[in-house]
């Protein structure tokens, strides 16, 4: 018997305190907290682990200075606070990135206002990242020949940060931080909808998506963290929520590498809406889009491609202009915006001022958790919530004040460097490698690296 059919035999006859459904970042999160806490759980996804949503972000952990401009400035301090906490906590995998932004003659703000506005965003997030600073269109030209200032009236560059592998990987972490403390999670199970018996126990139905056998797992709570699909699942429960979703799609095409800095030129698209050309190692990922949406089944179309590439083409003095031959690889994904159940966001401005929160619903007597919304860089504080939220259904978390996140301390991080350096290690790594053996292995693994050590020698 494998390990995955072990897990799920497990999850057949053992009893769980928590069920949670989805493996994306929300999922991750619940699960690595729960179980660090010394909560019995189990976590399942109908598919790969952060194979939705999770996984075609643009890669960006920011502080939220777009809603800025609708005021929101709680909320952009709520998220830069976020930003500066997974900045501190993973200072391997998470990095400072400078932003560069053009603003082109028509615009509906002044590039000095814009400048006031970065300077408002540094302070409001403490000032912990490097200053912003104003640019002329000179200044623009001589840093950046590639960007097309024949309109332009000057520019910004700030700072927020990003992930430095990608997000699919840093949700991933998590999950195995879980694992590391005894959670039981299997990919490619779906839930089939969960029932109380008279006991208030769950029930919920799982399909092995793979041998299509059907089996049931008990536990005292469940959590829906399906992600996009988080009113589908309730659908299947029978749970009304406070709140629901409407989906925004987002694209990014990854093309050849077009940028030599590594920062991140942002401009404002035919649309008004930020669009950025980001580093990713040997390639660009250039987008993104944000189309209203009825279903989280999308991909991409002709239209979504051809605005990508018109808007990177107008604002880029390249060589030759970008088409679909150079298309290399292509994301898209749905966002799951919030909103109240009964309220009606027909128009379009209502729709382009929908923020990117999460809301946490918990149904008290039937001991039901849902998650809605969510971004990557608020994941901490969803994980504390849930937290909270499950102690206030009555479950004792035996080690409540353990910290569940972040990477190892300094002194395990030497531990791991002193070994590698003994094993010379670092004369392993490939010479069109970007970085050394052991640095990789470090921010991709932490503590199990030392078990890729041992494997190694």
């Amino acid at each position: 018997m494998d390990l995955r059919d072990k897990t799920i035999n497990k999850l057949e006859h053992n009893r769980y305190d928590v069920l949670i459904i989805g493996g994306g970042i929300n999922g991750a999160v619940a699960a690595a907290s729960l179980a660090a806490r010394g909560g019995q759980v189990a976590l399942v996804d109908k598919g790969d682990f952060a194979c939705l949503t999770s996984q075609n972000s643009s890669n960006l952990v920011w502080g939220g200075i777009k809603y800025m401009e609708s005021f929101e400035f709680p909320l952009v301090r709520k998220l830069c606070k976020s930003r500066n906490h997974l900045l501190s906590s993973y200072p391997s995998a998470i990095k400072e990135v400078r932003f560069y932004t053009n603003l082109d003659r028509g615009f509906r703000h002044s590039s000095h206002i814009l400048y006031f506005a970065t300077l408002l965003y540094w302070g409001i997030g403490n000032f912990i990242t490097r200053a912003p600073r104003f640019m002329s269109p000179v200044q623009i030209n001589q840093e950046e020949p590639l960007v097309n200032t024949s309109n332009s009236i000057g520019g910004v560059e700030y700072s927020d940060a990003y992930l430095y592998d990608n997000d699919a990987r840093f949700v991933f972490n998590f999950i195995g931080s879980a694992l590391d403390n005894n959670c039981e999670a299997v990919n490619y199970v779906e839930s089939l909808g969960s029932k109380q018996n008279t006991n208030g126990e769950w029930l919920t139905k799982l399909r092995n998506n793979r041998s299509n056998e059907e089996f049931e797992i008990h536990s005292k709570i469940v959590i829906n963290a399906c992600g996009p699909y988080v009113d589908q699942q309730n659908q299947l429960s029978d749970q009304t929520t406070d709140h629901h979703h409407v989906f925004s799609k987002g694209i990014h095409l990854i093309v050849p590498r077009i940028i030599e800095n590594e920062r991140v030129l942002t401009f404002f698209a035919d649309d008004g809406r930020m669009f950025f050309v980001i580093p990713m190692g040997g390639r660009t990922m250039i987008g993104t889009t944000d189309t209203r949406v009825s279903t989280p089944d999308t991909k991409v179309n002709p239209e979504d491609r051809q605005f990508v590439l018109d808007n990177i083409n107008k604002r880029l003095n390249l060589p030759q202009p970008l088409n679909e031959g150079d298309v290399i690889s292509e994301r898209c994904g749905v966002r799951p915006l919030v909103v109240a159940t009964g309220e009606k966001n027909n128009s379009d401005e209502d729709w382009t001022k929908l923020s990117r929160k999460h809301e946490i619903d918990v149904n008290y007597e039937k001991r039901h958790i849902s998650i809605f919304g969510g971004k990557l860089t608020d994941c901490i504080n969803v994980g504390e919530q849930v937290c909270e939220k499950v102690e206030r259904l009555g479950l004792s978390l035996p080690q409540k004040n353990r910290k569940w996140y972040g990477e190892p301390d300094q002194a395990i991080r030497k531990e791991y460097l002193d070994l590698a350096k003994s094993m010379k290690l670092d004369e392993l790594t490939s010479s069109g490698s970007s970085e050394i053996l052991s640095s990789r292995l470090w921010r991709r693994y932490g503590k199990r690296a030392f078990g890729l050590l041992e494997s190694i020698q």
